[in-house]
């Protein structure tokens, strides 16, 4: 709660205020919090340095209900401002995210110095209800039951140039028992195909050559518009888009995924040969207890003929060990599972209880020793399989796009990081010219280790593009990010993760 003698002090020494936003979770709060951030930029607010760890004006956390111990997390990190906010008059905490949809009061209970609490339907309303809690010097908690706006509408912070994330729908129509998402996201409501490919198209007009179609339930996309096909259309639609040069889409569910959107990727492309497909469990009986609408022979069917259709691709997935109820048997089934499908890499968690969900009261819940080893037989052997196919990239040539920040140790090695068109991480020798973010070079791959790739002879040809021109056009400005207005709306570089896969990975 802010006082009013704070009020003149809120603002920093050369008249700004700064804002902070910490994001916990999957895609779609990466990208909400671009939009918070573009909201609070458009408000005036400029961001803190990087490290600011709490020292600035506002600090908003973008929460995330579907880790373990969430909670925990977000009022630990509450606690450590408390002092930090009796020291600073003026400053500002808000809380959003899905664990504020689902904890609502709670949070300024046991967290009183918080001034806002917002959800993830209305995540619109942080300036002004940061402003009303200023106003009237109280906690502001304003929690809408249904999307008041589709959140493409509002202004986006993209952190990257040359690639960006586009929602098509949001909300998830899915009942798995051990997520809570649907409850706290909504039923799902898609974008009309036209706002999509304006938005596309206004973003290659900034210099965007690489988008990610993003969805809680991505390939279910035309439910909500009468049109069973109307994903694969959009993917054939944005192979028409001129400068488009890739194109990705996260996550898919294995129920929705239809002949036709194989077809289209095959056939389209700038769509590239990637999959991320959650399996959740190789067991039939398991996945009915988590109320999957697939069974273990319709997913390795939907891998078979995507291989069939694009020889090539690289498919990723999530998988839940110790689900209650999984026996051994169970267990042996998702290892069969991963041994058929030989994915690039996957995503693998040991189930935890989430509060609200009906797994949480399900009887079987594994012991955690049992569910640890179990999580590290699958860890090694998916590591065995990451490795195995990785290993037969090396001959390859690849066209990689340059990416900024992906490789840790490029300065200690002298060399530069991208992505290949299938998404795997390459690490490659340092050109002599210039090699910008966003161009894309074409190297010989020499090793493989389980989660990179090496091309450690020289860059056989460096493109640069317009992308590149983007990023240097961006750095030279040095502007804050990209900020688009309405209704040119973006995202930032595609992640491999961010703490998770898409919380939308149903």
């Amino acid at each position: 709660m802010t006082s009013s003698s704070d009020r003149s002090t809120a603002v920093s020494v050369d008249g700004t205020k700064t804002y902070e936003i910490r994001t916990y979770g999957c895609q779609m709060n990466v990208h909400d919090s671009e939009r918070l951030s573009g909201l609070l930029e458009e408000a005036g607010y400029v961001r803190a340095p990087k490290g600011a760890d709490g020292d600035a004006d506002v600090v908003v956390f973008n929460t995330c209900a579907v880790r373990e111990n969430a909670d925990n997390k977000l009022y630990g990190n509450l606690g450590r401002l408390a002092p930090m906010k009796t020291t600073r008059p003026g400053m500002q905490i808000a809380v959003g995210g899905c664990l504020a949809q689902k904890d609502r009061d709670t949070i300024v209970k046991k967290a009183p110095w918080v001034d806002v609490v917002f959800g993830t339907h209305n995540i619109g309303k942080l300036p002004v209800l940061l402003e009303r809690a200023r106003v009237q010097e109280e906690a502001q908690i304003e929690i809408a039951e249904s999307l008041e706006a589709f959140p493409s509408t509002l202004p986006t912070r993209r952190e990257s140039a040359y690639a960006a994330w586009v929602s098509i729908s949001v909300g998830c129509n899915n009942t798995c028992t051990f997520c809570i998402v649907p409850a706290l996201r909504g039923k799902e409501e898609d974008r009309r195909p036209g706002d999509i490919l304006a938005e596309i198209e206004a973003l290659v007009a900034e210099g965007v050559s690489e988008i990610t179609l993003l969805g809680q339930n991505v390939n279910a996309y035309g439910s909500d518009l009468g049109d069973r096909e109307a994903f694969s259309k959009l993917l054939r639609a944005c192979g028409q888009i001129e400068g488009l040069e890739r194109v990705r889409f996260t996550s898919p569910h294995p129920r929705d995924f239809t002949d036709d959107v194989i077809a289209a990727m095959a056939e389209t492309p700038n769509v590239m040969p990637q999959l991320h497909m959650p399996l959740q469990s190789g067991s039939d009986t398991v996945l009915r207890a988590m109320r999957r609408s697939y069974r273990q022979e319709r997913f390795l069917g939907i891998i078979e003929k995507v291989r069939a259709a694009i020889p090539h691709a690289a498919i990723s997935t999530d998988i839940i060990v110790g689900f209650p109820g999984e026996t051994e048997e169970d267990f042996q089934q998702t290892m069969h599972t991963v041994r058929e499908a030989r994915f690039a890499n996957a995503f693998t968690f040991q189930y935890s209880k989430r509060p609200g969900t009906p797994a949480a009261e399900m009887e079987g819940q594994i012991p955690k020793e049992v569910v640890q080893d179990r999580y590290m037989r699958l860890v090694a052997l998916q590591e065995e399989i990451s490795w195995e196919e990785n290993k037969k990239q090396v001959g390859r040539t690849l066209e990689v796009m340059v990416a900024e920040g992906e490789g840790r140790k490029d300065g200690a090695t002298d060399r530069l990081s991208g992505r290949a068109p299938d998404n795997r991480l390459v690490h490659f020798t340092k050109p002599d010219g210039d090699v910008r973010p966003g161009d894309v070079v074409t190297v010989g791959i020499t090793y493989a280790a389980p989660h990179h790739l090496l091309a450690e002879g020289p860059v056989a040809v460096v493109r640069r593009t317009r992308a590149g021109d983007a990023w240097e056009k961006r750095t030279a400005e040095k502007p804050k990010g990209v900020l688009l207005g309405l209704p040119r709306i973006g995202v930032p570089a595609p992640l491999p993760a961010a703490e998770a896969p898409a919380c939308g990975a149903h």
